[in-house]
């Protein structure tokens, strides 16, 4: 996931991620009894439809702290499909429970799934010279980046508010 080549760390060329595939994996929440973090993870054991969707259709959350856990399916449409979640932030697109890595810059807030999506916004934010990919087809996630953190002129206070969400992580 270098977004950033090696030898050029002004440079960006936007991998082409879209944010429900940062949401695949494991996406940090508060827990809703302790407040810690908790971690919101896919069942693919139980699930058996056969899908390469199945990372979406169930999940588990689990906290370390109060030994919470609970599980998300994805709803039922009357033709009996599946609901996808709906990503966005700053809660996650399970549960609905506020996202671990979220703070307030610049009278919003900024937030990411996991550590992955915070090294993206990262690395994107800190580029001098940031590349589009090409053949992008739908919006990438650095696409559809609101426009105070693609400002040049709010880099340092973004970088501030990630180094914040970093020290979340250790």
């Amino acid at each position: 996931m270098a977004a950033a080549e090696k030898g050029n760390a002004g440079r960006f060329r936007d991998p082409r991620h879209w944010l429900g595939g940062l949401a695949a994996g494991e996406v940090f929440v508060r827990c809703p009894r302790c407040a810690e973090r908790a971690s919101v993870l896919p069942c693919p054991e139980e699930l058996a439809d056969g899908t390469r969707h199945d990372v979406w259709l169930r999940r588990r959350l689990s906290c370390l702290g109060c030994a919470y856990t609970d599980l998300w399916d994805a709803p039922r449409l009357a033709n009996n499909a599946r609901a996808f979640p709906e990503f966005s932030g700053p809660n996650d697109p399970y549960f609905g429970l506020p996202l671990w890595l979220s703070t307030e810059c610049r009278g919003r807030v900024l937030w990411a799934y996991n550590a992955e999506h915070l090294h993206l916004v990262e690395t994107y934010v800190s580029a001098r010279l940031r590349e589009r990919g090409q053949h992008m087809g739908s919006q990438t996630l650095v696409e559809r980046l609101p426009a105070w953190i693609k400002d040049g002129r709010h880099r340092a206070e973004v970088l501030g508010a990630i180094e914040q969400l970093r020290a979340l992580l250790a």
